[in-house]
């Protein structure tokens, strides 16, 4: 374990680079075990370097379906990671994990971590799933994912509110109808509800 997290500190530059971060532990997780990635992904985690943390990352969503410790770890964890690149490869893990399992069977958790206090949490879930609607199930049913990204449009954090209006967005350039229909209840007395209004509503309302 130690030589391959030499051999990610030798080979990740310093500069920011997530296309190699991902290759790297989508190959480690397609020439290891469940077990191995399991085992490595928290030392990789312990890492100075944010990049190897997130290789780490990527790895606890590989195996979260096998591993309901490695989903906690994304959860009660990463969450706190008080970068934004690393909430962004949390994101990105999270929908590996829905994609495992498929996004039908993990819609109870995905309604759990859109519920959950944590805004990191609620964003991962909203931020991961784009597009939603390119991603079976809510493919066929878009009402669900309007539905659920429509109820965070007072969400306290500006940083939830902003995925959930983009997200709409994007669903709005194939199914622009169920939008206008979800948009033109929304009271935008609300400053918060207009600020989502604006992002969802940018190709198809008259804003």
């Amino acid at each position: 374990m130690n030589e391959y997290i030499q051999y990610l500190e030798e080979l990740i530059p310093e500069k920011d680079s997530l296309k190699l971060v991902k290759e790297e532990a989508k190959k480690y997780y397609k020439t290891h075990t469940v077990q191995e990635c399991y085992e490595i992904y928290p030392l990789l985690y312990a890492s100075d370097n944010f990049q190897i943390q997130e290789v780490g990352v990527f790895l606890a969503g590989y195996v979260a379906d096998e591993k309901p410790d490695a989903l906690r770890f994304l959860h009660d964890v990463v969450s706190q990671h008080e970068s934004w690149k690393v909430q962004e490869i949390l994101a990105m893990a999270f929908d590996n994990y829905c994609a495992k399992i498929g996004y039908e069977e993990a819609f109870p958790v995905i309604k759990a971590w859109f519920a959950d206090e944590n805004a990191n949490v609620r964003r991962a879930a909203s931020e991961g799933l784009r597009v939603w609607t390119s991603r079976k199930y809510f493919k066929e049913h878009p009402e669900t994912a309007i539905a659920l990204l429509a109820s965070h449009k007072e969400d306290e954090s500006e940083y939830v509110r902003k995925s959930a209006g983009n997200s709409l967005r994007d669903i709005s350039k194939k199914y622009p109808d169920l939008i206008r229909q979800e948009l033109s209840g929304w009271d935008l007395s609300d400053k918060k509800v207009r600020q989502v209004y604006k992002l969802a509503g940018k190709f198809v309302m008259d804003i």
